[in-house]
């Protein structure tokens, strides 16, 4: 594997893509994330707080507009996500539909969520912003959101285009703005999603 990018977090890709479900099953257990796509292992290390922090301002406000009203279910990563072209992937959040709640197996989740949720790391934008928001369109995730630590705004793809590789409906919502799904009944303030993080201010921490 070749490094990609540098401290304090890392991205690892492998030099061929000849990786599969059956040889990320046997990677260890040792606190990274392991992802195959299209072929490609990649391995990132944990994020910093302030990503971690909007995880659980997205999980929580999740919770009370999907979850609490049966409308879905809401996961975090790390978590097995098997898709077209994804042996697996780990989005930081995923949504599931309760109509689709058979996807959801005793070690994994095999199927297309209604909902995928990267927030972006600034030392790697591309593997959220090039390298998973192609393989999302590809495997025709519905909506794909990328929030934007350094911006606090976060990015709404919605209607993907398989052949293309891309998403036809791309929407950036300002951190003074209202985040509205398309495809989902969920709407929220994009700054509560970023407000009140304990810790260094976020452009001390890198996002």
């Amino acid at each position: 594997m070749t490094m990609t990018q540098a401290y304090p977090e890392m991205l690892l890709r492998s030099p061929a893509a000849d990786w599969n479900r059956a040889r990320w099953e046997e990677l260890p257990d040792d606190g990274n994330r392991y992802e195959v796509i299209a072929g490609v292992l990649y391995m990132s290390t944990a994020p910093s707080p302030f990503h971690q922090w909007i995880i659980r301002q997205a999980v929580l406000l999740l919770h009370e507009q999907i979850e609490s009203t049966g409308v879905g279910f809401v996961f975090l990563s790390p978590i097995g996500l098997f898709m077209p072209g994804c042996d697996p992937c780990q989005p930081d959040l995923l949504v599931i539909r309760s109509s689709d709640q058979h996807m959801i197996g005793e070690r994994s989740i095999d199927g297309v969520p209604a909902l995928l949720i990267e927030v972006l790391s600034p030392s790697n934008p591309e593997h959220d912003l090039v390298v998973k928001r192609a393989a999302y369109a590809r495997a025709r995730v519905p909506e794909y959101w990328i929030f934007r630590p350094r911006q606090r705004d976060v990015l709404i793809h919605h209607q993907p285009e398989p052949a293309d590789e891309q998403y036809t409906q791309v929407a950036r919502i300002a951190p003074d703005g209202e985040l509205i799904s398309p495809t989902l009944p969920f709407r929220a303030p994009v700054a509560a999603f970023f407000a009140n993080a304990p810790g260094p201010a976020p452009s001390a921490q890198g996002g």
